[in-house]
């Protein structure tokens, strides 16, 4: 079974709307039963950014692509400091994308990546759209 994750930016009373059609569809079965839906959304691009790291997209897909069986392990995979990777990954934990088996006392703890890809949709307005309707003053 395929799980997507989308992510999105921007309105969150938008979110809810898509969420309560999501539901509806559900209640309706009209949904794909191939597929799960989980969605992450963030308030703006800067929070996205901020948060989705090249380094932590790599570090994702290393451990969806290679599933290593510990931090270390990680680590050595994407050839980064140990204390990195688990900041980077304890940050990861926290939004969700992704969780940890074992570590139970001496034992490693293995990052586990609980979607098969990540789909992103960012609206990115070139122009405040506020002031879109307004015209230009001119100069005659």
């Amino acid at each position: 079974m395929t799980t997507t994750l989308h992510i999105t930016v921007g309105d969150r009373e938008q979110l809810r709307d898509d969420t309560l059609q999501f539901v509806r569809a559900d209640d309706d079965d009209e949904l794909d039963e191939s597929g799960q839906q989980a969605i992450l959304q963030f308030g703006s691009y800067d929070d996205l950014v901020d948060v989705l790291t090249p380094l932590r997209l790599d570090l994702l897909g290393a451990i969806a692509e290679r599933d290593p069986k510990s931090i270390r392990e990680t680590a050595r995979l994407v050839d980064r400091d140990v204390s990195d990777v688990h900041s980077d990954l304890k940050q990861l934990e926290i939004l969700g994308l992704l969780d940890f088996e074992g570590g139970s006392p001496g034992g490693a703890m293995q990052p586990i990546v609980p979607f098969d890809r990540i789909e992103m949709q960012i609206e990115y307005p070139l122009v405040d759209e506020t002031h879109a309707d307004e015209s230009p003053a001119s100069a005659d």
